[in-house]
């Protein structure tokens, strides 16, 4: 592992040290009063000790260290056009970062447009999703999703999906595993990546990746001893090409706790360069 120049597909650049209005969006599908008034973020009952990275005078800077502590070349991070540290980071920062871009599917063609426009721009390796937290819901399999389905194909990016019971207290329907059976029936071109666990389905999964080429599965917000068994055991089997490393900073999950636990993950040696490095830059074509 220390020779390996990893890639994470999923962090952020802080703006502040208060996160909070990252999760604005989802604030008119909370119901419960403690997850409105008590949650820094709203999964915090499933982290317990949320990174905390105190104020900075160059938050850019001290991602880029996070970063090189762990041997972490790049970061997938995702595109907010108005935060002034994104901005600093396309700019002067392309050899560490790429970026992502989540689309609302209930705003039509407005969203294709903006993905199109934001590939011209600069140059998204990704669109992501967060079926659940959409205001309304727009479950994976929803024809609101088709047209950027379609477009991801057009563009040759992956769609990078959060899969699965969300940790927020939201309703699952949205993210349950068995959607994507229809998706990748009807777009074999389409590149899929499953974020966030997948669980309780994970053995649904795999058996989907074995169906589909073009499914994959990274492991964002879930700290290494953590990862399901039947992800571990698919990599080291038929899946090596499959399983990419994402982390979770800073929204829950330290670098630091995830590379303490990273070594006791029982993969075959010849599984890390791939789950690390390999598969992300072929998937992302982070080459290109």
């Amino acid at each position: 592992m220390k020779d390996i120049k990893i890639i994470d597909l999923m962090m952020g650049i802080p703006a502040s040290e208060d996160r909070s209005g990252w999760y604005e969006f989802i604030k008119p599908l909370i119901l419960d009063e403690e997850s409105r008034k008590m949650f820094e973020m709203p999964a915090q009952y499933m982290f317990r000790d949320i990174p905390q990275t105190g104020e900075q005078e160059d938050f850019v800077a001290y991602t880029i260290a996070q970063m090189d502590k762990h041997n972490i070349e790049r970061a997938m991070v995702g595109l907010v056009e108005e935060q002034p540290e994104i901005q600093h980071a396309f700019k002067h920062h392309k050899d560490r970062f790429f970026f992502d871009y989540s689309p609302n599917p209930n705003l039509g063609m407005e969203e294709v447009r903006k993905i199109r426009r934001l590939k011209k721009e600069y140059d998204i390796k990704a669109v992501t999703a967060f079926p659940s937290g959409m205001c309304p819901q727009v479950p994976i399999n929803d024809k609101k999703w088709y047209p950027i389905y379609a477009t991801c194909v057009d563009l040759d990016i992956p769609f990078v999906c959060c899969v699965g019971v969300p940790g927020p207290r939201l309703p699952m329907e949205p993210q349950k595993v068995e959607l994507i059976d229809e998706v990748c029936w009807f777009f074999p071109e389409l590149k899929f990546v499953m974020r966030h666990g997948g669980e309780p389905w994970e053995e649904l999964a795999v058996k989907l990746m074995l169906k589909y080429p073009n499914l994959y599965y990274s492991t964002s917000a879930f700290a290494p001893k953590h990862y399901p068994k039947a992800i571990i055991d698919y990599a080291n089997s038929r899946g090596a090409d499959k399983i990419m490393y994402a982390g979770y900073f800073p929204m829950g999950l330290s670098l630091d706790r995830i590379f303490r636990d990273m070594p006791e993950v029982p993969f075959k040696e010849d599984v890390w360069p791939k789950f690390l490095r390999e598969n992300a830059l072929r998937v992302f074509q982070l080459d290109n």
